[in-house]
């Protein structure tokens, strides 16, 4: 079967994975990670994409993330990837692609799903510069970074918001949420309900969501 486009939507958050080739570590220290940091601010201003959050772990990129045009995200990945790359191996020595295949990409829903991902990415084991999630608990504040509108509600001033990110993060989502949304993730799917996958495959004339296992039930009217 032929391999199904990355689905991308401008203007919605969107999560992708980028796993290390046949599992290996990608980032050795913090120095490697300020180096992808780094490259990832200035390909985001250039490529106009809005980075919410980052988990720098050692095997995986994680990154949620909203283009603001078509191919923000793919021009994104491939300038971040050139640079670290060539980094990586000037100061470590090797060739060859440190990656896994294509990155893996889903378009996010807004609302509850979304601050689930916010929570999973700022939950991953490790500190700064690994993650993102003292930005947003009153740790160092990352300048380049933009909280999305979901969790600007969450209260009136930055303590309240802070507080409650806190809170949150220290909660988890559990692992059962978690294997879900990292499923749909890593399957290039939307993250997010039925409805939403329906309005997204309608908009991007592509399939959303997989489709149910098993074979259609028949209908008992049917000849």
């Amino acid at each position: 079967m032929a391999r199904l486009p990355r689905l991308t939507l401008p203007g919605q958050a969107h999560w992708l994975i980028q796993r290390g080739h046949s599992a290996r570590a990608v980032f050795a220290d913090d120095e490697d990670r300020q180096t992808y940091l780094a490259a990832l601010r200035e390909a985001a201003g250039t490529e106009e994409v809005r980075i919410h959050a980052y988990a720098l772990l050692d095997g995986e990129v994680q990154l949620l993330a909203t283009p603001l045009g078509p191919t923000g995200l793919s021009r994104l990945m491939q300038a971040v990837g050139r640079h670290y790359v060539s980094a990586h191996h000037r100061r470590h020595g090797g060739s060859g692609t440190l990656w896994d295949g294509r990155f893996r990409c889903a378009v996010v829903e807004p609302g509850a799903t979304l601050l689930d991902v916010l929570c999973l990415l700022d939950s991953q084991p490790g500190g700064d510069p690994a993650l993102s999630v003292g930005h947003r608990t009153g740790g160092r504040p990352v300048p380049w970074l933009v909280d999305p509108p979901d969790y600007w509600q969450l209260g009136n001033t930055p303590f309240e918001r802070q507080a409650a990110w806190r809170r949150r993060v220290a909660e988890g989502i559990g692992a059962t949420r978690a294997d879900a949304l990292r499923s749909a993730a890593l399957g290039n799917w939307v993250v997010g309900s039925p409805r939403f996958a329906a309005e997204v495959g309608a908009q991007t004339a592509r399939p959303a969501a997989p489709r149910p296992r098993g074979r259609p039930r028949r209908d008992a009217t049917s000849g």
